[in-house]
């Protein structure tokens, strides 16, 4: 018996996004029919929710600190209209909002019947993998993120599922992984800086680990920019749905939706869905900007050893 799961990057209901959600909720406003028609070749869909749900808090008091988003309960309806099957709150904005903030969140995606991993009321909840069954399988959900430290949770206080993988992945998320079990075991982690085009070497290194300690797939986000695809590693899955400020040569808002369908002998086939980001909403890529995303994923693809290409509407690998 085959699975597919679908796997989206960044995506930020707050701000601009939310005052859309305070009009509707209807998926169609936010994503495309054709869009939606592949995820509904998915049997599950796990996404990066980079924002908090909530109408409580304050924005954190971290100097420097520049941007804080939250999203109205709204967000996790549309979130579950859209299919949605699992979120990983385990990023640099989960605690954008402070402690309540985030454990609203949590009551939010559970009020919808969506689970949550990568942040939680304490340590252990964060940290904890989502297992779920799908088509007879079971998979597991693992979320952690390699910034912010004052995010990270503690026995006493809620927060992320923060690992520092700039030297080494840290025991407690090696440990995770290896000690899971279930048929497919995904990791998705937040690594590295914003806006980058390729992968640093820490990420990499830390990519192997994840694999070596038993990891099927690792699914990564952060720079807002697709990267290449090294199987069973997705390096970063770009931006899905946001308000956000596009920069002209890095262009965020030309994006890939992965779909990855293991089969029943253990092969992998991953699809990659060219998709571009307007205002709160987003279209499959068209003309220039379709080959546009086509020629840079190919190319991180080959930079990383895999031959990528096209398949009628789709890349693959």
């Amino acid at each position: 018996m085959s699975v597919t799961l679908a796997l989206a990057g960044d995506t930020m209901l707050g701000r601009g996004v939310a005052v859309l959600l305070a009009r509707s909720a209807d998926p169609a406003a936010y994503l495309s029919d054709e869009v939606r028609g592949h995820l509904a070749d998915a049997d599950l869909f796990v996404l990066n929710l980079e924002c908090c749900i909530s109408e409580r808090g304050s924005p954190w008091p971290a100097p420097g600190k520049p941007f804080h988003f939250r999203a109205p309960p709204q967000a996790a309806d549309l979130l579950a209209e859209l299919g949605v099957g699992c979120v990983t709150l385990a990023n640099n904005h989960a605690l954008d909002y402070g402690y309540d903030a985030l454990l609203d969140t949590r009551e939010q995606l559970d009020r919808v019947g969506i689970p949550a991993v990568g942040a939680g009321a304490d340590v252990a909840e964060a940290r904890r993998p989502a297992v779920l069954s799908v088509r007879g399988l079971r998979i597991a959900i693992i979320g952690a993120t390699d910034h912010p430290a004052d995010f990270a949770a503690r026995q006493d206080r809620p927060g992320v599922a923060y690992a520092d993988l700039t030297r080494r992945v840290p025991p407690w998320l090696t440990e995770t992984v290896a000690g899971t079990r279930a048929d497919i075991v995904l990791v998705t982690p937040h690594w590295g800086p914003n806006m980058t085009a390729r992968p640093l070497p820490y990420v990499r290194a830390a990519a192997e680990a994840l694999v070596a300690a038993g990891a099927t797939l690792v699914a990564g986000h952060s720079a807002h920019v697709a990267h290449g695809v090294a199987l069973p590693v997705l390096f970063d899955m770009g931006d899905f749905i946001d308000d956000y400020a596009v920069d002209p040569v890095l262009r965020n808002d030309l994006s890939l939706l992965f779909l990855v369908t293991f089969d029943d002998h253990g092969g992998v086939r991953l699809r990659a869905v060219p998709i571009k980001l307007e205002y709160g909403r987003t279209e499959l890529a068209r003309g220039s900007e379709r080959a546009w995303i086509c020629e840079r994923f190919i190319g991180a693809c080959a930079e990383l050893g895999t031959v990528a290409g096209g398949e009628g509407d789709v890349l693959t690998v």
